[in-house]
């Protein structure tokens, strides 16, 4: 009991300088970007090594901005969840999930980390990250989709959400009101393009499709989904010979 205790309280510390590094990273971000200088000058102003600020990043830089990044998506996930939702219409919805997420960032620590994700190096991450931001606005907001719509939904609102922070990084206007009308504009065109997608699923020849070669796109289902193959990818299934079972 005793270990266990020390190892909760060695994590729970583990985070907490964590969280202490990453404040003291951001006043350096600004001049030196998410580099490895801003990790030697962060440590340097903590008083670290070098091999303990990469015990708590191990990646440098690139898990630092991360750090970052999902800093932002907690707070707009609390803000989500904390604000009286119910009168607005699922668009609406959708448009405050981006304009919370929006409102947590700072335009420099953003700009330089575009810049940063745009290194080949560091591209695959960058874009999970913002499949992450909008996977967490969906989730926040109760979808409840497992199949290819899963997808569909989280690759639409990435569109949407990357075009809109490009618009933001270069906006002046008094309280971002160009921006959140530029937002406006983006989700009214996936509207339309949802309308389009309802007519399109009445028409005679698209359902002759979906009932044959079509119905392939039935088996797509999204991580985790209980229905999937216990092979797929990222899930694990347990061997019954390890829960004592006899072989």
């Amino acid at each position: 009991m005793y270990r266990e205790g020390t190892e909760i309280a060695d994590r729970t510390c583990l985070m907490l300088t964590k969280d202490q590094f990453l404040d003291a990273a951001l006043g350096h971000v600004p001049f030196d970007g998410w580099s490895e200088a801003t990790m030697r000058a962060t440590s340097e102003d903590l008083g670290m090594t070098e091999a303990e600020a990469l015990a708590l990043f191990p990646r440098g830089a690139l898990d630092l901005a991360l750090a970052y990044h999902r800093a932002g998506d907690a707070e707009m996930v609390a803000r989500l969840k904390s604000a009286d939702l119910n009168e607005m219409r699922f668009r609406d919805l959708i448009a405050a999930g981006v304009k919370f997420r929006l409102e947590v960032a700072d335009k420099e620590l953003v700009r330089k980390g575009i810049a940063f994700f745009a290194l080949p190096q560091n591209a695959a991450d960058g874009t999970a990250a913002l499949w992450d931001t909008c996977d967490a606005i969906w989730n926040t907001l109760g979808d409840s989709s497992r199949d290819i719509n899963w997808y569909t939904k989280r690759a639409t609102l990435s569109a949407v959400y990357s075009s809109t922070v490009l618009f933001w990084l270069g906006d002046h206007s008094e309280g971002h009101a160009a921006t959140w009308a530029f937002l406006d504009r983006r989700i009214d065109n996936v509207m339309q393009f949802e309308k389009v997608k309802a007519q399109a699923r009445e028409n005679k020849l698209v359902k002759a499709f979906m009932s044959g070669p079509g119905k392939i796109f039935e088996t797509i289902k999204a991580p985790g989904s209980s229905d999937m193959h216990p092979n797929y990818p990222g899930r694990w299934a347990p061997n019954p010979t390890q829960d004592g079972e006899a072989e």
